[in-house]
């Protein structure tokens, strides 16, 4: 009985350390077995993309303001250098003058054409029965200053006004309410003061593209040619018909005036 007893003791023994050994050998087993995870990859964060400003999305972009273009046939700050259209345009300066004048006026009256005389405050004050036929005649009238003063324009812009209202008195003492559209500066010597001024006194001021200089030049064909030479589509074309002895532009004015008919129409500014 007791030896019984012993060896199943000892089988209880033996049973014991072979599981707990089996179990430690299987453990081992099934660690080397065991594929390792692979590593988790790394995910760039995502960033949302950035939101764009006013100043550079295109359907909220603004642009930067255009310069104003000048308008078509502008001269010195403004001032009316073209007509604008094909046809040309004739001015006279310096008048009225007694001699002068009235021929002028006969040789447009002839070729049934218009022009625009720029007269001179003083010369409207001698003779403003002259200033009544320009009008009555469907020409065009245009303040020239008082007494041709060529700085004027570098006066203080009160005495550029009084100048300029002075001239215009006396014009419409010789017609009353005559439209006086046009300021011309003498000797084109425009300035920022004297645009703004006649600006202000309703009146636009007038330049020109040809000169032929008759103020000085003697020869009836020298005129001529250089009128006619440097005429254009549109060109504002400065005359004279006071001033002094103009026998030479008076010459001239036949061929120029059939001239630029036929090469472009002569028109009124009006």
């Amino acid at each position: 009985m007791t030896r019984r007893v012993a060896v199943a003791a000892a089988l209880v023994v033996l049973t014991l350390l072979v599981g707990s050994r089996w179990v430690t050998n299987r453990s081992a087993v099934l660690a080397n077995e065991r594929v390792p995870s692979s590593p988790r990859p790394s995910v760039a964060p995502v960033v949302p993309p950035p939101t764009p400003s006013p100043s550079t999305s295109p359907s909220k972009q603004v642009a930067a303001p255009k310069p104003k273009p000048k308008r078509p046939g502008s001269g010195p700050f403004g001032s009316l250098k073209l007509t604008g259209r094909k046809q040309v345009a004739l001015t006279f300066d310096d008048g009225p003058h007694a001699v002068w004048t009235p021929q002028v006026l006969d040789r447009l009256k002839a070729a049934k054409v218009k022009a625009t005389f720029c007269v001179v405050g003083s010369q409207v004050k001698k003779h403003p029965e002259l200033v009544r036929r320009i009008v009555r005649e469907g020409h065009t009238l245009c303040n020239h200053s008082w007494n041709h003063e060529l700085d004027l324009g570098t006066k203080k812009p009160a005495q550029i006004k009084a100048n300029l209202e002075a001239t215009n008195r006396e014009i419409r003492k010789a017609v009353p309410n005559v439209k006086i559209k046009y300021f011309r500066h003498p000797g084109g010597k425009w300035t920022a003061n004297a645009v703004k001024v006649a600006d202000e006194l309703g009146m636009q001021p007038l330049d020109w593209d040809v000169d032929p200089r008759d103020w000085e030049a003697k020869d009836a064909k020298l005129i001529g040619s250089r009128v006619i030479g440097g005429a254009r589509s549109g060109s504002i074309i400065l005359m004279h018909d006071g001033g002094g002895d103009r026998k030479a532009t008076l010459g001239a004015c036949p061929n120029v005036i059939k001239n630029l008919k036929s090469r472009f129409g002569i028109a009124l500014l009006r």
